[in-house]
């Protein structure tokens, strides 16, 4: 009936419909009982804790020995049928002691026994055979299975440790040509297609085993060698990545010289411009700011600084808290280095502003400058810095503190060295701790048209003075 069920009259009968989904699920549960099977015997003698690769060997001889094993049926099988008894007792043999010897392997583990005992049989039982079988022609040349044996040596072991398994190879080929003309004298009838379809087999037997141990050898070389450049395009992100950190760290001069002669790097720099700047308020600042935030306008600021400094050529020094120390004329020397400072100087005002505006902050700039000899060095053997000591350091560091809200502050050393292109107001004597009075000056603007100017209102508003 159409449409009729499994349990309907005329439907399909349930146990057919059953059948060949029972049939397909022993098929499965049995092809699976076999991958476990095979599982169970590449695993066979391994260890929990062996290393990868080791694992890898032992996996590897375990089934080339047992394929070998089951190869070698074909012989016992042709000479059985043939009448060759005591031919085909050989390999029967040696089907034994390969199964022996994985067995044993599987329960002692003792892979270096396990490796020498393949080796050994491989080597001479294809020999044994081919003087039973009355030398090369009548055996189709069936001792040339014994260079598996040095190939497997060279696989297994290395190639200092071949050389033996080699020697011993050419060895009883050297004793097979001696007997040859004895053994081919008392040489058992063996039919022409049978010797001609060995020779077959042992040539392609033999070159396909040669030829994949050359693809096992090509295939290990190619993946050292790419694991090789992999580590080497890692150690090359490293060191630049080291390269950026210590640029980070430590003036590019410097670096170099520390990467090149590692020991005490001290300079004495004759003439060096050193300024000092200081964010106003900023304690005050911290306590009312979240910790996130106060960070975010600090790491703001003082990257626009930094910005600012490389444009003009200035090595940042350090921060110190919410101070910022800035130098030109180190590690290398130039001519325009007071210069080069009060340039920065006056750009870090309205860079702070815009900093300030962009957080919703009122952010305000003190600043002083020094300029004369000072020492240069790298401190420290972790966290080392390059930093800067003298009186030249000092003073700066003491104009930074004196100067009025908003004002940049310098000495009469750095007014006598400035060029025409600035714009400074003398403050008068002023009393400087550690110091007699000293005369200083403010730097107001870059003065239009290259010319130094002297106490005009314009230039004194830009800083609020």
């Amino acid at each position: 009936m159409p449409g009729a069920g499994p349990n309907e009259p005329g439907g399909p009968d349930p146990a057919s419909t059953a059948y060949p989904r029972t049939s397909m699920e022993a098929r499965a549960r049995r092809a699976i009982g076999r991958l476990r099977w095979l599982q169970r015997l590449v695993d066979a003698g391994s260890a929990p804790d062996d290393p990868e690769e080791l694992r890898l060997r032992k996996s590897v001889l375990v089934l080339s020995a047992s394929l070998m094993a089951s190869f070698a049926s074909i012989w016992v099988v042709t000479y059985a049928v043939l009448g060759l008894w005591s031919s085909a007792a050989i390999p029967f043999v040696y089907q034994l002691a390969s199964a022996t010897s994985i067995l044993v392997f599987a329960r002692a583990r003792r892979y270096v026994l396990f490796r020498r005992s393949q080796l050994a049989m491989s080597l001479v039982f294809p020999f044994l055979l081919q003087w039973s079988l009355g030398g090369f022609e009548s055996s189709s040349a069936v001792g040339l299975w014994g260079v598996t044996s040095p190939l497997g040596a060279l696989l297994f072991s290395g190639a200092r440790r071949s050389v033996p398994w080699f020697a011993g190879f050419v060895g009883l080929v050297a004793v097979s040509v001696a007997l040859d003309p004895t053994l081919a004298a008392s040489a058992p009838d063996v039919p022409t297609g049978v010797t001609v379809a060995f020779f077959g087999l042992n040539m392609i037997g033999v070159s396909a085993t040669a030829y994949a141990l050359l693809q096992h050898f090509v295939r290990s070389r190619d993946r050292a060698r790419s694991e090789l450049e992999q580590q080497h395009r890692a150690l090359e992100l490293e060191q630049a990545r080291s390269e950026r950190l210590l640029l980070n760290v430590l003036p590019g001069p410097v670096a170099a010289r520390l990467k090149s002669r590692p020991g005490v790097i001290a300079d004495h720099h004759p003439s060096v411009t050193v300024l000092f700047a200081d964010l106003i308020g900023f304690t005050r600042l911290a306590e009312r700011l979240p910790a996130d935030e106060l960070v975010a306008v600090l790491d703001r600021v003082f990257a626009r600084w930094d910005a600012l400094a490389a444009e003009r050529g200035v090595e940042k020094i350090k921060t110190i808290g919410d101070a910022y120390m800035a130098a030109a004329g180190v590690p290398e020397p130039r001519a325009d280095h007071v210069e080069a400072v009060a340039s920065l100087a006056l750009a870090m005002r309205p860079e702070l502003e815009r900093c300030g505006r962009e957080a919703g902050l009122e952010l305000g700039i003190r600043a002083g400058i020094d300029t004369g000899p000072v020492v240069a060095g790298v401190i420290g053997q972790s966290r080392f810095i390059y930093d800067l000591w003298g009186d030249t350091v000092n003073t700066a560091s003491r104009m930074e503190s004196h100067a009025p809200p908003g004002g940049i502050q310098v000495t009469g050393r750095v007014r006598d060295r400035l060029g025409p292109g600035f714009d400074l107001r003398p403050r008068g004597p002023i009393e400087v701790k550690g110091k007699s009075a000293m005369t200083t000056y403010l730097l107001l603007a870059a003065a239009p048209g290259g010319k130094r100017r002297g106490s005009r209102a314009g230039p004194q508003t830009f800083f609020g003075l």
